[in-house]
């Protein structure tokens, strides 16, 4: 179900031809599938296609599955990463190498489903540049995952700026001039793609979707990589754990001054003999307090470092069925 926020004067977009990207990680068991699910909707579509397949340096037959399909069809274009460099990489990769006047996002897995395609391009139709596509509900996910996403974007929406729809995806489309945007000015080491989208503005609407089963294959995020997901987009858009940080270390602070007053008075007055355990204790939590607060300063450390060395968000190896104007060295990456 698409949410109205039409505005009146909007022009329409013209779409000639849809570049839609399909980021690849280890997918063999569901590729066939993908294509065969995807081709069907693209060629009923009023304008020109192109099926932009990026491989994050996929380590089993994925490579050699793109090849054949590509070689089958001009209209499939494949990117061939040098190494596995993320799924977000990926995204970008296939933004930056993109010919269509409209860009369209998604994952190879057919969780995010074919059948949105023409919704999306009417949308562009209406004058809409960004479209964010919003799960409504995801078949294969468990509870535990489920929850664990609505708490985080609501912990994001309550620290950022910046306000985000509820499990909004990295299923997403733009139109040229965000995803010039998004090539020129979002080149971030430490990215979090679907905050970008949501945060350039641009004329903007969103599409429900319901995340079907995979096709095949298994889930490439773990909880230790969603974990590490969920910090680096807080960091990314917030400078509140900072704040609290420094809160908490002024906190300590004055606690421990007003410690070291009543020990000083109880001895003086008292002569109340010292509290082992309760010195061990008090120690012990400044400690954690400490390296805790160390420890949230050493993330935004890592970011700065990481923008500081300007190293390539994606290397490319080999290109397949790629025009002359998509082959020459890549002035973003």
């Amino acid at each position: 179900m698409e949410k109205e926020n039409k505005k009146k004067g909007q022009v329409m977009n013209i779409i000639n031809k849809l570049s839609v990207v399909i980021s690849v990680y280890n997918e063999e068991a569901v590729l066939d599938k993908m294509y065969q699910a995807v081709v069907p909707v693209v060629e009923s579509l009023p304008c020109e296609y192109e099926l932009l397949f990026v491989n994050d340096g996929s380590k089993d037959a994925s490579p050699a599955i793109l090849d054949r399909l590509a070689m089958e069809s001009e209209k499939v274009k494949v990117i061939h990463f040098s190494r596995n460099y993320g799924h977000e990489a990926a995204m970008i990769a296939g933004i930056d190498y993109s010919t269509g006047d409209g860009v369209i996002c998604m994952d190879a897995d057919l969780q995010h489903p074919v059948e949105c395609i023409p919704q999306i391009l009417d949308a562009f139709h209406q004058g809409y540049e960004v479209v964010s596509m919003v799960r409504m509900s995801n078949k294969s996910a468990g509870l535990f995952k489920n929850i664990t996403s609505k708490l985080f974007y609501k912990i994001l929406n309550g620290i950022s700026e910046t306000h985000f729809e509820e499990n909004a995806s990295d299923f997403f489309a733009v139109t040229k001039r965000p995803a010039e945007v998004l090539r020129k000015h979002f080149r971030e080491s430490s990215r979090f793609l679907r905050a970008y989208v949501q945060s350039i503005g641009f004329r903007k609407t969103t599409i429900e979707y319901t995340a079907g089963e995979r096709a095949g294959g298994r889930s490439k995020y773990s909880l230790r990589n969603l974990f590490k997901f969920s910090v680096k987009a807080m960091i990314s858009y917030s400078d509140l754990p900072l704040k609290i940080a420094s809160l908490c270390g002024t906190s300590a602070g004055i606690a421990s001054v007003l410690l070291i007053i009543y020990s000083i008075y109880m001895k003086i007055h008292v002569g109340a003999p010292g509290g082992y355990t309760t010195i061990i204790v008090v120690i012990c939590f400044m400690f954690t307090v400490l390296f805790f607060l160390l420890g949230i300063i050493g993330e935004y450390l890592s970011v700065i470092l990481g923008e500081i060395r300007r190293r390539p968000i994606y290397l490319v190896r080999d290109t397949v069925n790629l025009e002359k104007e998509q082959e020459k060295e890549n002035e973003y990456i």
